[in-house]
């Protein structure tokens, strides 16, 4: 038997190998032992991605890390800044200058935000089946938030945003964002970084490994050779692996371990074999428990999911099922008071009948109650000639009051704490004679408008269809936006029902700017000067909603038959069911194309982006359409061939008059720059459009229109005037009877001991009174107009 002497120390070290994530076993030999370490696969690796709150800004970077992440976990890191200007009552304030409680329910609240954003982070991942967690930190500065990050969790791999999205080109090799810049030059010389923008990889900066390991460049993050996914995957590095190990040991020869001959040749190589051998199997079996785990951790992330989506359904099942019994539960309550309330009619209409034949007319009786006519008439008198001597204050006041209304809009005004008035649908049914069909003034794919006499006074009612699946939230933003705003191109929202989705306006005798135009029920043409001073009210009513604040309002629906006139051809928009409201850090909504085609913005029916400039183009087809009184369809194409062939002024409306040559031709070039295809090209309607209409409308000096007959005498609606005094209401305000009466005058009745209606002689339910602000509101416009 041979003696084995001590193998000197192997002068050679096979050094660590990683690739892909999974470590080749160190094989070393010293002082005559042979060290056989089995192969392990190890996991610890994880790429760090560096997002912001954001969603829409950040997901392109997110969406890189998952594609090029090889199922690698990936751990998703914020760093939180908290707000030093908190908004209060429409204005941002300091949280120095706020009460502490105040601020921590802020910032609690901005936290809170930003947990589900990084939630939502997380949903990505999963529904990637990407392994994924979250860590985030506090800070004021975010460069230094996420040194700090990669400090804490010793990063060896950093995907982070180079830029924003939009400054993304083909030809971008650098950085844009400073605070790239900064991570780049600050960060660990360890830390491996990829720069993204647009799912594109812009930059790397590679990081240096520490001691005697030499890492591969990775397949996912470097170019390169790449290993594929599968069994190739796992085969190429089995098979590396293995490779490795037997160079090692055959590049570790006998001549350069044994001492002497006296050591046995055949035992060393058998060893060597042996321990060869040993790594091989371990290897494979790190490899298939590797493949075993990745598959389960698969299946079960699978299965939370599909259960995260049950429950998610079972919710949302008894959600409904909850609406559903509040709906029908709401349903049998109202029915039920309905019927109570017409039983309750019924009764008394019966006693009113069996009162009526019991009771007698004594001259007694007619000689008190003119007695009672007399008194009021007195008490009448009185409270007007109080009225008199109380008017100095109250124009002052009114005055005072109205140099403040115009340090805030000159002519026009945005009123948060004014609504609508509310009506039953017994008072509507009332007024239309139960939506009697010959009272119908108009219809369409919105609903339909009746003509009513609402409490002595006309009125327009429009019903919208209740089978509209758009019809509780266009009566809604409609209520929404008529019942806060004021101006006196708008049509005034006199009041609602909300039960069957009906809005009351003024009534407008001279109907809309389309039937004027059509010359319908045989009516005289709108003569040039007014369609100039329509037009021009029409871009000063544009001007305001577009610049409303806090949040402008693009009216999306505009076209002749929701243009208005009033007796005085006064223009009046309506419709708002289907306008817009701007985010004050944006003027473009995204929504999905609705209105009528012809006037109907091309762009905005390409990309479903509303903006102010929507609104221009449907104005300027508006505008060719007062030039040459012909359809929308079509019309912009037409007017720009005659300018070029020199025919325009075969194509002008000749049922408007003489058109001065020179003021049609400007309008007609104006009209064409609103109609441009791209909404770049078209004009502002304040800076230029308003400049060219204005001056027009001032040479026409106070042209009247008198087309209907004898000059048009401007009077008050009906509805201005107070039944009491026969005067225009300057406080209205509404009693139990539903009339509205000016506010001294129905206060003298009641503090008289009157319990009856000034106007029906009936029982009053109560004596409390409700200030009328829609209507004063209007009041008070419509004197400054005339």
């Amino acid at each position: 038997m041979a003696l084995v002497s001590p193998v000197p120390a192997v002068t050679r070290q096979v050094s660590r190998v990683v690739i892909g994530g999974v470590r080749a076993p160190e094989i070393m030999a010293s002082r005559g032992e042979i060290v056989e370490e089995s192969v392990a696969l190890v996991n610890e690796d994880k790429i760090f991605v560096a997002l912001g709150n954001e969603i829409a800004k950040n997901k392109s970077v997110l969406y890189w890390a998952i594609e090029n992440s090889e199922g690698k976990r990936l751990c998703i890191i914020h760093v939180h800044q908290r707000a030093q200007r908190i908004p209060v009552m429409g204005s941002k304030f300091p949280v120095s200058s706020l009460k502490e409680q105040l601020v921590r329910a802020y910032w609690e609240t901005e936290r809170q935000n930003m947990l589900r954003n990084l939630d939502h982070y997380l949903d990505i991942c999963s529904q990637a089946r990407m392994q994924a967690e979250r860590d985030y930190i506090e800070g004021d500065s975010i460069e230094r938030g996420i040194l700090e990050l990669i400090s804490k969790h010793g990063i060896k791999k950093l995907v982070m945003g180079a830029a924003a999205d939009k400054y993304y080109s083909r030809k971008m090799k650098d950085l844009k964002s400073k605070k790239a810049i900064f991570v780049r030059e600050q960060a660990p010389a360890s830390c491996n970084i990829f720069f993204i923008c647009k799912r594109n990889l812009i930059h790397q900066r590679e990081g240096t490994l520490n001691g005697s390991d030499t890492e591969l460049p990775s397949p996912v993050f470097q170019a390169g050779p790449t290993i594929e996914a599968g069994e190739n995957n796992h085969n190429g590095l089995e098979s590396t692996s293995l490779s490795l190990l037997e160079e090692e040991l055959h590049q570790s020869s006998p001549s350069s371990v044994l001492n002497d001959s006296s050591v046995d040749a055949g035992l060393y190589d058998q060893t060597m074999t042996e321990a060869a051998n040993s790594c091989r199997e371990a290897c494979k079996e790190a490899l298939s428990r590797s493949k075993a785990e990745k598959d389960a951790i698969e299946v079960i992330c699978m299965v939370k999911a599909s259960e995260a989506q049950y429950l998610e359904e079972l919710k949302r099942r008894k959600e409904t099922e909850e609406a559903l019994k509040k709906v029908k539960e709401k349903f049998d309550k109202i029915k039920n008071e309905r019927d109570e309330v017409i039983e309750a009619l019924r009764v008394a209409s019966n006693q009113t009948s069996l009162l009526k034949n019991q009771i007698a007319e004594p001259e007694q009786m007619v000689k008190e109650l003119e007695e009672k006519v007399i008194s009021a008439v007195q008490l009448l008198q009185n409270y007007k000639k109080e009225r008199d001597e109380l008017q100095i204050e109250r124009d002052n006041a009114l005055k005072e009051a109205e140099e403040l209304r115009k340090s805030q809009a000159e002519t026009s005004s945005v009123d948060v704490h004014q609504f609508a008035t509310l009506f039953s649908f017994s008072d509507i049914e009332a007024a239309t004679n139960n939506f009697d069909p010959s009272l119908k003034i108009g219809e369409g794919g919105y609903g339909s408008i009746y003509k009513g006499l609402l409490h002595h006074t006309q009125v327009a009612v429009k019903m919208l269809n209740s089978d509209s699946v758009q019809g509780p939230s266009e009566f809604q933003q409609e209520v929404d936006i008529l019942s806060k705003m004021r101006h006196h191109n708008i049509v005034t929202l006199l009041g609602t029902c909300p039960e069957a989705w009906i809005l009351i306006y003024e009534y407008l005798p001279n109907g809309s700017l389309e039937d004027r135009l059509r010359c319908k029920d045989n009516s005289p043409p709108l003569p040039w000067q007014t369609r100039i001073r329509i037009a021009t009210e029409l871009c000063s009513v544009l001007i305001f909603l577009h610049s409303c604040k806090p949040q402008g309002i693009v009216h999306g629906d505009l076209k002749p038959a929701n243009i208005l006139l009033d007796p005085n051809f006064v223009t009046k928009l309506s419709d708002f069911g289907l306008c817009r409201l701007l985010s004050d850090k944006s003027v473009v909504c995204k929504t999905s194309p609705k209105g009528t085609f012809g006037y109907l913005d091309p762009e905005f029916y390409a990309t479903g982006e509303l903006t102010p400039k929507s609104d221009v183009y449907s104005f300027g087809i508006i505008l060719l359409q007062l030039l040459t009184g012909r359809v929308a369809r079509g019309i912009a194409k037409e007017v720009q061939y005659a300018i070029d062939t020199k025919r325009l002024k075969n194509l002008l409306d000749p049922s408007a008059g003489n058109w001065p040559f020179v003021k049609a031709e400007q309008l007609a070039n104006l009209a064409l720059s609103c109609c441009q295809m791209d909404r770049k090209n078209r004009p502002d309607l304040e800076t230029e459009v308003w400049t060219v209409l204005e001056p027009m409308r001032a040479s026409c000096g106070g042209f009247s229109y008198s087309g209907l007959g004898s000059e048009l005498q401007v009077q008050p609606p009906t509805y201005f005037i107070c039944p009491i005094f026969q005067e225009i209401m300057q406080d209205p305000h509404l009693a139990a009877d539903g009339y509205t009466y000016e506010a001294k005058a129905i206060k003298g009745w009641l503090d008289s001991d009157h319990d009856t209606s000034p106007m029906t002689d009936l029982q009053l339910s109560h004596r409390e009174i409700i200030p009328n602000l829609a209507l004063r509101s209007a009041i008070r416009e419509w004197l400054q107009q005339h």
